[in-house]
């Protein structure tokens, strides 16, 4: 057996530990730069708030129903999804951890004869222990848990947790979930799959095998297996290394001067190099962008990007910074007015595997103790202790964030105080 759990509206159930009036009031997070929604809580989704509309189409509602609004705070949302997991850890012998509000449990040989006793228990101690609401789902396979996580959402509200204990269970969750609501089922295969008559996943799990492999390749077999119940997904205790890695921000505000855009640039740089030290790779080329604001047909448009390759591959935030800023130098242009810019690490290898360079004078040994150091200082005392000078202070790009709540788990300035 598996179990998917899943933290209810996730951000928004962050906001609301820390802020406990806020229970029974709609609340809304928004994205970068305080765009768009991009969580609502039950009392905002009530009131018809769209996943992704426009911050500024919304402020007429958030007025009128009296909706609490934040800006998006990962910190905190890192820091307490962290939490829920090292809790969830301790009740199984594995746990895939798959989103950030999501996590598989593998209950396969578990010492409890009763599954949904202990997902009541597991959602309980969650509950107790970080505020967070979580829902359960228990099945035979991964994507059946998924199903009947949703399941446990739309019927089982008042505890939380279903478990997919038998045929006739299993066959009453297919028989509610729309072929769209199988997990792995995108909006092309639904539509094919509606037209040749698959209405449910009841439906669908009658499906040939040789049909489905033909229309829908290997992958659609995979799932239609799970589906009966034959796990078919594998487990990843850890994620596969990423093929590229990618930081990008729209400034807080239009930006023309170069060293404003470079300032930025060298701390996404700086993020990106983090990242690929951490998953132990090195980039052999990188690709730099920048562009205006699309929406702004009073301004020139000016959108570039190059790529710059690297020899020998690295991970160095200062080498790669180099290479970034000679980027950035060669298509930057004066006289426009910026909205974003980013970079992109390509041609990943593992930093055990670098093809070295006779011309390379670095000392790669020295480097990467220098890089180790500063990541376990950055770690411990907390991000950007250390950084490179040219990364800066000011932050003149940073995103506007006017409804950012404190960091009340990692910042002891921004520590709850209870009177």
């Amino acid at each position: 057996m598996y179990a998917l759990v899943d933290c209810n509206n996730f951000y928004c159930s962050c906001e609301r530990v820390f802020a406990p009036q806020l229970e029974g009031r709609p609340v809304v997070v928004l994205s970068n730069n305080d765009g768009c929604a991009i969580a609502r809580s039950e009392e905002a989704k009530a009131l018809g708030i769209q996943m992704g509309t426009p911050a500024y189409l919304l402020e007429a509602e958030f007025k009128q129903y009296n909706v609490a609004v934040f800006s998006s705070n990962y910190t905190l949302y890192g820091d307490m999804s962290d939490r829920v997991m090292k809790l969830l850890a301790g009740f199984v012998p594995q746990v895939e951890i798959y989103s950030i509000d999501e996590a598989f449990l593998d209950m396969h040989d578990m010492p409890f004869a009763n599954l949904l006793e202990l997902g009541m228990t597991m959602r309980n101690t969650v509950r107790q222990h970080t505020g967070i609401p979580t829902t359960v789902g228990i099945a035979a396979t991964k994507t059946l848990a998924k199903m009947a996580n949703r399941y446990a959402k739309k019927t089982r509200r008042d505890i939380g947790v279903f478990w997919a204990a038998n045929a006739s269970l299993v066959q009453e969750m297919l028989q509610f979930s729309e072929v769209s609501d199988i997990w792995g089922i995108g909006p092309q295969h639904t539509l094919f799959l509606r037209r040749q008559g698959f209405r449910t996943a009841a439906d669908f799990i009658k499906a040939p095998d040789d049909w489905v492999r033909t229309n829908m390749s290997v992958v659609g077999l995979r799932l239609l297996h799970e589906l009966r119940g034959i796990p078919a997904i594998e487990w990843e205790l850890e994620p596969p290394p990423k093929q590229h890695i990618c930081t990008s921000r729209s400034f807080g505000k239009l930006q023309t001067h170069l060293a404003d855009i470079k300032e930025a640039l060298c701390n996404f740089m700086a993020v990106v190099a983090q990242k690929l030290r951490r998953q132990q790779s090195a980039a052999k080329s990188l690709q730099v962008f920048l562009k205006t604001h699309p929406h702004r047909t009073d301004l020139k448009q000016y959108n570039a990007a190059i790529v710059v390759d690297i020899n020998p591959a690295t991970n160095s935030t200062p080498e790669l910074i180099k290479y970034a800023v000679k980027g950035l130098e060669i298509i930057y242009r004066p006289g426009y007015w910026f909205k974003k810019c980013g970079v992109v690490a390509m041609e990943l290898v593992p930093e055990g595997q670098v093809q070295q360079s006779m011309f390379d004078v670095t000392d790669r040994q020295k480097s990467k103790q220098v890089m180790d150091a500063m990541d376990r200082i950055n770690k411990s005392l907390g991000k950007d202790t250390v950084r490179m000078a040219v990364q800066g202070y000011e932050k003149r790009y940073r995103l506007r964030a006017a409804h950012l709540s404190p960091c009340y788990t990692t910042n002891y300035e921004q520590i709850l105080k209870v009177n």
